[in-house]
């Protein structure tokens, strides 16, 4: 049995709130308060561009009622962390209210980037990651002729679907040869690039922006690219990644790098001071995985292992083997376990692509071992159990091709396009 603890959480993200949810389960006297300036209850980040697209009302993305959270003595508190005072256990909010804890949480996100162009804030100028962008967007896109998307990622993706759904014309600018081609394949790159276009998308490549041109009123009006040409727009979105929000730790002690330094059990130099999420960055992290995930599941795993932790169960976190899910437009993209963008020494991949060219399946194997070590998915769905035991058995890739159908989640799939499945080999 612990002893009661005044626990804080900056953060209401999916991070902070597991953490503060698996406090609660574990244990029934400690003191749980969650700091978040962005909203007043915990929502469903993911789903931000389900409400522009009208999919969805704000209430919808809302896991809980508003009831849950005073009902399991979780306060809740609307407010910006101004400092954070480890050696006196204590933090500033912006008020000027200083609160003291015992054990701290800090789950604080991300931030969007911007890289200091010209115009970079000028009204109509903005990133999509928090619920304030998203009212921003609504307000800045009413009544437009034109928008420029800027950055080739799967934020950017989704701000163009959102566009493209109120049947705004836009450019997308992307610096690289071919869409996400540091994270995709070359063939999955190019299916994607071929998808935006269809969607009646100005996809420019190898383009670079160079400044965001004012109106007379201070409301962007243009974009001027790295080759010279002026592209007329009345909305910008930046989308060219984010960064962990770690600005208000300055001089608090608390050691960072690009994200809040933490070891194995998610722990900072401060030992009763722990960081979730996208902000977190682990010291060592496991082999093929990146030291700063920005990814749903990972934050919610992170909080279940503070949450034990705190709670006088020493809990390491593993994250097991590497997934994703995402979509592009209508494709929807499933990856589990390791697939480069360019094969790596001693890896060879079989590919197919389906005739309909919005559908492909790729995998990756080692060539000495025939190991499985990775799938790409494509407009198709496979199972997360079948796909995770065939990674962590190492299960040869003629088994996996023979027994594809266990992997199968759309019936639909195999039925129709079983027969038409012949991979193309592919080698370093």
């Amino acid at each position: 049995m612990t002893a009661q603890k005044n626990i804080i959480i900056i953060g209401n993200g999916i991070a902070g709130i597991t953490a503060a949810r698996h406090i609660r389960k574990r244990n029934d006297d400690h003191n749980i308060t969650v700091i978040s300036a962005e909203t007043d209850h915990f929502f469903s980040r993911t789903a931000l561009m389900y409400i522009y697209l009208g999919h969805m009302k704000y209430e919808h993305t809302k896991p809980y009622e508003d009831w849950f959270w005073e009902k399991n003595r979780i306060k809740l508190k609307r407010a910006y962390v101004s400092k954070v005072e480890p050696i006196l256990n204590s933090i500033l909010l912006d008020s000027g209210e200083l609160l003291t804890y015992d054990e701290l949480i800090i789950a604080s996100g991300s931030a969007s980037n911007k890289f200091g162009w010209p115009g970079q804030d000028l009204k109509g100028v903005q990133g999509l990651y928090n619920y304030q962008d998203l009212e921003s967007m609504e307000a800045n896109t009413k009544g437009i002729e034109r928008a420029v998307v800027v950055g080739g990622g799967l934020i950017g993706i989704e701000m163009v679907e959102m566009l493209r759904s109120r049947q705004i014309p836009v450019t997308f600018l992307v610096r690289e040869a071919s869409f996400w081609e540091d994270v995709l394949p070359k063939e999955e790159s190019e299916m994607i690039n071929r998808h935006i276009r269809s969607h009646h998308v100005d996809l420019r490549l190898k383009t670079d922006l160079k400044e965001i041109l004012s109106d007379e009123n201070g409301i962007a009006r243009a974009v001027l690219t790295g080759d010279g040409e002026e592209i007329s727009c009345q909305f910008v979105g930046l989308t060219v990644g984010v960064h962990p929000n770690i600005s208000f730790l300055k001089n608090s002690g608390i050691e960072t790098d690009k994200g809040i330094l933490v070891n194995e059990k998610l722990q900072t130099n401060f030992s009763n001071i722990y960081a979730l999420g996208d902000c977190a960055q682990l010291r060592m992290p496991r082999e093929e995985r990146r030291a700063i995930e920005s990814v749903w599941y990972t934050g919610k795993m992170m909080g279940e292992t503070v949450a034990a932790t705190i709670c006088g169960q020493p809990t390491n976190y593993n994250p097991g083997i590497w997934f994703n899910s995402a979509k592009f437009m209508d494709i929807e993209y499933q990856t589990y376990g390791y697939v480069s963008a360019h094969l790596k020494e001693g890896e060879e991949s079989l590919y197919w692509e389906a005739e309909d060219g919005v559908r492909c399946l790729r995998i990756v194997y080692e060539s000495a071992t025939k190991s499985v070590v990775g799938f790409n998915a494509f407009g198709i769905r496979l199972r997360h159990q079948v796909c995770d035991e065939w990674l962590k058995n190492r299960t040869h890739v003629d088994e996996v091709i023979s027994n594809l159908n266990k992997a199968n989640f759309n019936p639909e799939f195999f039925k129709k396009f079983v027969n038409d499945v012949k991979f193309k080999s592919m080698r370093k």
